[in-house]
């Protein structure tokens, strides 16, 4: 189980966080990022090395270890995805109306009359 190079983060887990993580690996509405971020503490906690947990989860040596570290200066905070900047939305978080003005005005009819084919 623990083979390879020893590491200097360890996990150590209470009985209700361990079932909160396990929780989080069997909810389906929880983002897959989250999910295998508990996977990983929780692979952590049972002494697994992290070259072997990466292979489990199917990441880099380098990413389990950032993760851990976040884990263990946050806690569960931690493992959530920090804020990204981008661009500005462009809705409103009410519904579709713009965010700003474009200037843009609703088509006007090019035709007096209808087109009649025939």
């Amino acid at each position: 189980m623990a083979r390879g190079r020893k590491s200097s983060l360890v996990v150590l887990l209470s009985t209700e966080r361990r079932a909160e993580l396990a929780a989080w690996q069997r909810r389906t509405t929880l983002a897959a990022g989250l999910a295998r971020r508990a996977r990983m503490v929780l692979l952590r906690a049972d002494g697994y090395s992290l070259a072997e947990i990466a292979r489990q989860v199917g990441v880099a040596v380098r990413v389990v270890a950032k993760w851990l570290k976040r884990y263990r200066q946050h806690g569960l905070h931690g493992l959530g995805d920090k804020h990204r900047p981008g661009r500005p939305p462009v809705f409103s978080p009410q519904g579709s109306t713009p965010c700003r003005q474009t200037g843009l005005r609703a088509p006007r009819h090019q035709w007096a009359e209808p087109l009649t084919v025939g």
